[in-house]
């Protein structure tokens, strides 16, 4: 483990961690990573974003770097949702992660802008996501062109929607999602045996987070929780995730679900990273690493050859 992770989980848990257990309104929680996300994460140079309506009440953020000289690659396209508990986040907290990410496999990337809780409860975040792919194959592109990914709440999203495609026989290229969040009602061993371990998320707020999210549904439904979905022969999935998360058994659970239904999956499981390190980029060297490994996993579906870091 670098210096740099070190000092970052120690401020994590004693800046981050306290004020979220505390943390009792909604605002409180999209202000802090409104606010974090722009001064601490960094973007490469020459990145280009541009916001486009994809459906009549659902925009995205369009990310791509250096459009100019490394055209995006024609054809292909990751759809990615980002995280923030389905309360908080936005495209724009996660656009200098996700410009990274394109620079690297020259694939451009479509972020929605999907509606959060608790003004939009479940399942509005769902519909959103399923209206972003579609509104993509309206545009051409047919779903081998397409790559799910998504970070936490995000990667409940694009699970959750890729278990809908599967059983539409619309299979998309492939999936990776960073730290996701897979069930809803929290049975994981890890929520518990990692209360203490995990420097982000305080498993004491989940109750809470099941009051905004799920109004009153029922926690297993699997267009929120992904690990009670049924999938019909899934493409390959990279799941990344710390073994100190509190969500560390979501992704282990996980990909014991996607590969009894005869799915490729790689558990890329680091040691002592936090929730969705990736973020960190430009901070930390795990978070680059953690970025290559994903684009190589991208550059590899899509049969591209290495790109720049």
């Amino acid at each position: 483990m670098s210096w740099q992770l070190t000092l970052a989980n120690m401020w994590m848990r004693v800046g981050v961690k306290p004020l979220l257990t505390h943390m009792h309104q909604v605002r409180l929680a999209r202000a802090l990573l409104d606010r974090v996300a722009p001064k601490l994460f960094r973007a490469p140079p020459l990145s280009l974003y541009r916001w486009e309506r994809l459906a009549p009440n659902l925009r995205a953020l369009l990310i791509s770097n250096r459009p100019g000289s490394h055209p995006p690659r024609p054809g292909k396209v990751i759809l990615y949702f980002h995280g923030g508990g389905f309360i908080a986040g936005s495209p724009l907290t996660h656009r200098h992660m996700l410009a990274r990410l394109s620079r690297m496999t020259r694939v451009e990337v479509v972020a929605p802008r999907y509606r959060l809780a608790p003004e939009h409860p479940f399942p509005a975040a769902f519909e959103d996501a399923c209206a972003a792919f579609d509104a993509l194959v309206a545009r051409g592109y047919s779903p081998q062109e397409i790559i799910l990914g998504g970070d936490s709440a995000g990667g409940s999203l694009a699970l959750s929607l890729l278990a809908r495609l599967t059983g539409e026989r619309r299979v998309p290229r492939a999936l990776f999602a960073f730290s996701p969040l897979t069930d809803m009602s929290f049975s994981g061993d890890s929520f518990r045996a990692n209360a203490l371990a995990d420097p982000v998320l305080p498993a004491s707020r989940s109750g809470l987070l099941s009051d905004w999210v799920l109004a009153g549904a029922e926690a297993t439904d699997p267009r929120i929780s992904p690990l009670f979905a049924r999938f019909v022969a899934p493409p390959p999935v990279l799941l990344q995730f710390g073994d100190t998360e509190i969500l560390r058994d979501d992704s282990r659970r996980m990909a014991a679900r996607l590969r009894a239904a005869g799915g490729e999956v790689i558990c890329d499981e680091w040691v002592n990273c936090p929730h969705v390190w990736a973020l960190m980029d430009g901070l930390v060297p795990e978070a680059r690493e953690s970025l290559t490994r994903v684009a190589s996993f991208v550059n590899a579906q899509f049969g591209c050859e290495k790109a720049s870091r």
